[in-house]
């Protein structure tokens, strides 16, 4: 499967280190996972819940994403296929 993964970079997630998430992620190991495309997106509309990362086709949002919990999201979601639930923003 191939995924999207939108990282916002608008000025609130920016002061909550967006561009150091959008760094991890284009940094990650992704071993075996063809298609994945790291995007610095602008605003998700979700001020206050950042930084957010939204990964398509799969349309799931996690919300305050630190750059130390990248590596979860891109082994268990991007190269597993699982969803990180606990990082999960749900009702978007």
């Amino acid at each position: 499967m191939s995924y999207q993964v939108l990282v916002c970079q608008s000025s609130a997630c920016r002061k909550a280190k967006a561009q150091q998430v959008l760094a991890a992620f284009r940094a990650a190991s992704l071993e075996g996972v063809e298609g994945v495309e790291v995007v610095a997106s602008g605003c998700l509309g979700q001020c206050g819940n950042g930084p957010m990362v939204l990964v398509l086709p799969d349309e799931v949002w996690y919300w305050r994403v630190l750059p130390e919990e990248v590596g979860a999201i891109a082994h268990q979601h991007l190269q597993l296929g699982r969803p990180v639930e606990a990082m999960r923003l749900r009702g978007v």
